[in-house]
């Protein structure tokens, strides 16, 4: 299949930016590192390399309190990145004795950036401890996410004054959890001025027993009116044992708090029993009087709990009893089943129980019109099926490429780099904060590069923050650039978010196993964006994130040697990941649908998903979006997606989808 290519000029500093070459594999390597080389005594000297030196000197003397001699080094480190690093630690010890002006210096210098938030945290508690609560209004912030610092800012305006803060302390009261220390003298006042409501306190005992937090739960309970206090130990009973709602009669009492209990009782008992739960559902519907959001949220959890249960049709029976339920998880989840029985009626009815914005969405905008083909109607609302596919082929996604397919024509890739001057990139070049990351990087203390790449970035217009995106892809911040595209929601930037990486590593792999190089491309992206020592929290390892026992096993299985340090290292990765991929291949029968689901779940679990009745077995695209596993549906259309990108990248031509696996039947 060729590609509809769109592609817009874009201005590039060749002292900034590489162009549209990929980058090699001896390069890529060059910028991971993180280890600083020596230099040979040609090479010309590293003008940052004094600066470290001194920076470490600085550190050190700082550390020894030999101020005199940290003062001298400063003043030869005025041009270096980390500079703000060794003021914030000079004057963080001195916060206690309230230095405002070299505080306010510092936020000055530096403002909006990683440290001044910092201090921004530690001078607000500082202040607060030594009651300078007209000072603590001057520096808050209401941008601040910290509730401790928050219930300060309330106490910092009651100290001064303000009694209209009572109104605010609600919100920051009625919550599941426990609050810090720091909040007791707000509340204890707010309580005083009889604005802690006996409907508030029941409100917080609710969360807190939906939270288990039973220390909470006992405070609050003796917090209540002595009237309230056998409906709130009924409620903890009801939690403790929801079954205790067979007890009807026990629960007859009409009123708010009462239909709250049973309520949440039976939420509770959908969590284990659902049939049980919506049967007494029926007999308390009849005898207390719900209004209609208790109706519809009930019956959504009920639902939800019953496909969880395997009873897919009492969930049908009772979603398409209740007309205003239209919660798109649900229905969606209702929509896969009947999809995965072939029963296309049914899945036309869910189709129009969506809420309009989910109906447009590109995934069910495609699946009306594969029901509408199933069902041979000709029109809907003026559409045909084939103007729904047209309207959908020009995106560059997992469903625009299944429509492009359907109509035949060329696959829509959507190549637009924005117009930068040159002006434009060195302003984003020489932000203090990314100067601070790129010394980080060449530092290798990798966790503050991208702190402080972050930081910066996002607190940038869009414009900046793509240009700082391709930077980063230029340095071989291969995942920093991806992310920072979707931070930008800036989708149509191919090079920065597609890299071109490990080429040869990825070529030689290739041709010493069956599998095509698009595919290595795609579950490389897919995997760790490019990071060549990724770790994830289930143990995968390096840049096609292998399992060590995997990895282990594939060498063997290949006759090659294999330690630990092979997982980071770029060509034993690649080598190992498509030799793995290659044997998921052979299981599969050389489809990637199969093998790219197994990467992700395993391959007994894609077994088990396979239909071995005939009459069962579903067309591919069915087969993807019936997938079990939210992660594993959307890793397989990432694959696929990824694997025509990359061959667009690459200057290739391919299908999304080949001959033989859009005729096998899974």
């Amino acid at each position: 299949m060729r590609f509809s290519k769109i592609l817009w000029p874009v201005a590039l500093s060749a002292s900034v930016f590489v162009g549209s070459t990929a980058v090699t594999s001896a390069q890529a390597a060059t910028a991971s590192t993180t280890k600083t080389t020596a230099k040979t005594a040609t090479a010309k000297p590293d003008p940052r390399q004094i600066e470290r030196q001194k920076y470490a000197q600085a550190q050190k003397a700082l550390n020894a309190k030999s101020m005199t001699e940290y003062r001298s080094l400063l003043k030869q480190l005025q041009h270096y990145p980390l500079l703000p690093y060794l003021e914030y630690q000079e004057l963080t010890p001195r916060l206690i004795n309230l230095p405002k002006q070299d505080v306010d210096t510092f936020f000055a210098r530096y403002p909006d950036s990683f440290l001044s938030e910092r201090l921004t945290h530690r001078w607000l508690r500082t202040l607060a401890q030594r009651e300078r609560w007209s000072d603590y209004l001057k520096y808050y912030d209401n941008r601040l996410t910290d509730p401790e610092l928050a219930c300060l800012h309330l106490r910092a305006r009651l100290a001064t004054g303000d009694k209209t803060a009572l109104n605010d302390v609600a919100p920051r009261w009625n919550i599941e959890q426990a609050q810090s220390k720091a909040c007791d003298p707000v509340f204890a006042e707010w309580k005083k001025a009889g604005l802690m409501t006996p409907e508030l306190i029941w409100e917080r005992h609710l969360k807190a027993v939906i939270a288990a937090d039973k220390g909470l739960t006992s405070y609050l309970t003796n917090l209540l009116p002595a009237v309230d206090r056998p409906m709130a130990a009924l409620l903890q009973q009801v939690d403790a044992n929801p079954r205790l709602l067979k007890q009807t009669g026990k629960f007859s009492k009409q009123s708010p708090k009462m239909k709250t209990v049973i309520l949440h009782g039976l939420e509770k008992l959908a969590r284990t029993n659902a049939k049980e739960a919506l049967a007494l559902w029926h007999t308390y519907d009849a005898q207390q009087l719900f209004d209609d959001n208790d109706r519809v949220n009930l019956k959504y959890h009920i639902a939800l709990r019953l496909l969880y249960q395997d009873h897919e049709v009492d969930a049908e029976k009772l979603v398409a009893s209740t007309p205003n339920l239209t919660r798109v998880d649900l229905l969606e989840w209702l929509l896969r089943e009947s999809l995965r029985k072939q029963d296309w009626e049914r899945v036309n009815e869910w189709l129009a129980r969506l809420p309009e914005d989910a109906r447009k969405t590109e995934r069910w905008r495609y699946w009306q019109a594969r029901t509408m083909e199933e069902l041979e109607i000709k029109e809907i609302n003026g559409e045909t099926p084939a103007s729904i596919y047209s309207s959908v082929a020009p995106a560059r996604s997992f469903y625009g490429f299944l429509a492009a397919d359907k109509t035949g024509v060329n696959y829509h890739l959507l190549d637009r780099p924005m117009t930068f001057t040159s002006e434009q990139i060195a302003e984003v070049e020489n932000a203090q904060g990314i100067l601070r990351a790129r010394e980080f990087f060449a530092r290798g203390e990798l966790g503050a590069a991208n702190r402080e790449f972050f930081h910066t970035t996002r607190r940038m217009p869009l414009e900046k923050m793509v240009i700082a995106g391709r930077l980063a892809e230029k340095l071989g911040w291969y995942r920093n650039g991806i992310q920072v595209m979707a931070d930008a929601q800036y989708w149509d930037d191919l090079q920065v978010r597609f890299p071109i990486v490990y080429k040869e590593h990825v070529a030689k792999a290739a041709k010493q196993t069956s599998v095509n190089p698009l595919f290595i491309f795609a579950v490389t992206r897919q995997e760790s964006a490019f990071v060549h020592d990724a770790k994830s929290t289930a143990g995968a390892v390096g840049l096609m994130q292998l399992l060590p026992a995997t990895a282990k096993q594939t060498a063997q299985k290949n006759g090659l040697s294999f330690t630990l340090q092979d997982l980071v290292t770029p060509e034993k990765n690649i080598a190992l990941g498509s030799r793995y991929l290659d044997h998921l291949l052979g299981v599969f029968d050389g489809n990637r649908i199969l093998a790219a689901a197994a990467y992700n779940a395993g391959p007994t679990r894609v077994k088990k998903w396979l239909n071995k009745d005939k009459g069962a077995q579903l067309p591919y695209d069915v087969w993807i979006e019936t997938i079990p596993y939210k992660e594993t549906r959307g890793y397989v259309q990432n694959i696929l997606s990824f694997s025509v990108i990359y061959a667009y990248r690459l200057g290739q031509e391919t299908n999304f989808v080949t001959p033989a696996e859009a005729s096998r039947q899974l």
